[in-house]
């Protein structure tokens, strides 16, 4: 159900808009087993998950982000992670467990809201190059 030459034209349509020079990856579907074996374990693998219980999400993922060598953020699918998925998420290295709020977002929302969260934990939202 995924287009990914659609998402693959969005991601260039939103770096034009944006005025940035480095395009984001757009991977075709895989299972989660399949990519947890694939990913370098030294990125921070932010997992956002509904029933995660995180008081502060920015506190944490600027806890998270100072000692990682990159980011990964899983989004979960229509209806949540299942209880062996959250298990074998748990067990990964450089993991960040991490609630969106109290409201369970649409898959797509829920991608928005945590790479806002990720910007806003890197500093892209202060100092001299903040454009409004």
């Amino acid at each position: 159900r995924v287009n990914g030459e659609r998402m693959r034209a969005n991601v260039i349509e939103a770096a034009e808009q944006c005025g940035i020079l480095s395009l984001a990856d757009v991977a075709e579907p895989l299972a989660l087993d399949r990519y947890l074996g694939q990913r370098e374990a030294q990125r921070l693998l932010v997992f956002c998950d509904e029933a995660a219980d995180t008081a502060n999400p920015l506190q944490a993922l600027q806890t998270g982000v100072a000692a990682s060598n990159g980011i990964d953020v899983l989004i979960g699918p229509e209806g949540g992670f299942a209880e062996e998925e959250r298990a074998i998420l748990l067990r990964q290295p450089q993991i960040l467990r991490l609630s969106l709020g109290p409201r369970i977002l649409r898959a797509d929302t829920a991608a928005v809201a945590a790479l806002a969260l990720v910007q806003a934990a890197l500093g892209d939202w202060t100092g001299p190059g903040l454009r409004g």
